[in-house]
């Protein structure tokens, strides 16, 4: 990258991409302007994507299977979410998810030869008790050598060492939107709390998969605020979103008419531009907003989920492995930096 300022002109996007420098940050004013891009200019903006894909992640799709272990009930009352205080989205509601369903996905994560079982449980803390029987459930999935990521809220210090001498790999925290649209979609919490559990959770070692949503009305200054937090942040996991009103919940009737293949393409790329190491996931909404052009998908995102979301379903296992393979990929079971 030439030394200098960047200008926002219709250049702007040649200038900035012809000679890419990944080793430069983006200003504030790039990113927004990355996201701004005409139709004619995306050709550019998913090739330089790609070759940092590529770059780091060769041509491996990870593929993850997601199983909610503790369904609704949860005392904190996010905007987005089905489980939420405040849902009335009418979802299956348990504490604890049978044993056979635990272990049964751990062992179809294993002959499907996926990257990863992620596991959810609604709520923002739980108790000693509670932790230790869900490490003990860790234990034996982990037998099969199998890597889990899991989102449990915040947890303590003693807690979490208790899921790391249990064998969990890494730990998902997201943090959904920028710091300043952040209430707007939560008051139970705040967004610094969330920072700093990621911090605390970095600092015994565990991996970490931090992401957001996309289309809950925040700015486009509001996306790049969340992904400059993220580059700073440095998961080993990124997880992009991209809304789906869920009735019963207070963005049930979000206008989403934003959320076009183009707009939503633009925010992975810049999230590879941005933080081009990570594993970039194209995580709910996928089916819906890039049905159809998944050979254009996978030149950006490395990874995915399959069989459904936490209160969602989604693109059963077989369809998305073939899904891959059509696309010019392949599915593999890790997506691993150089």
């Amino acid at each position: 990258m030439k030394e200098g300022t960047v200008t926002m002109s219709d250049t702007f996007i040649h200038t900035l991409l012809a000679d890419w420098d990944e080793e430069r940050s983006l200003s504030r004013e790039e990113a927004v302007a990355i996201l701004d891009l005409p139709k004619e200019e995306m050709e550019d903006l998913i090739s330089c994507a790609y070759a940092l894909r590529t770059k780091y992640k060769g041509k491996k799709v990870s593929v993850q299977l997601l199983t909610n272990v503790r369904s609704g009930n949860c005392s904190q009352n996010c905007a987005y979410c089905a489980q939420s205080c405040e849902s009335h989205a009418p979802i299956e509601k348990y504490r604890r998810v049978s044993d056979e369903k635990l272990y049964g996905d751990n062992d179809l994560v294993d002959e499907k030869n996926l990257a990863r079982h992620c596991i959810g449980l609604s709520g923002i803390k739980f108790t000693d008790a509670e932790i230790e029987d869900l490490a003990e459930r860790i234990r034996i999935m982990k037998k099969k050598n199998t890597q889990i990521c899991c989102s449990i809220g915040f947890l303590t210090e003693k807690q979490a060492k208790m899921l790391k001498e249990a064998g969990l790999d890494r730990i998902n925290h997201n943090l959904n939107s920028s710091r300043s649209f952040y209430p707007e979609i939560c008051s139970t919490h705040t967004y610094d709390q969330r920072v700093n559990n990621i911090k605390m959770l970095q600092g015994l070692g565990f991996e970490i998969c931090s992401g957001g949503i996309i289309g809950m009305g925040e700015s486009k200054e509001d996306v790049v605020d969340m992904l400059m937090d993220l580059k700073a942040i440095s998961p080993e996991s990124v997880p992009i979103n991209f809304l789906l009103p869920i009735p019963g919940t207070r963005l049930a009737d979000r206008d989403i008419s934003g959320l076009t293949p183009e707009y939503c393409m633009k925010v992975l790329c810049l999230a590879r531009l941005m933080i081009p190491k990570s594993d970039i996931r194209c995580a709910a909404g996928r089916e819906v907003y890039f049905k159809g052009i998944e050979p254009e998908l996978f030149k950006v995102v490395d990874s995915i989920f399959a069989s459904g979301y936490l209160t969602a379903g989604g693109q059963g296992i077989d369809d998305t492995m073939k899904m891959i393979r059509d696309a010019g990929f392949t599915g593999e079971i890790e997506s691993t930096d150089e």
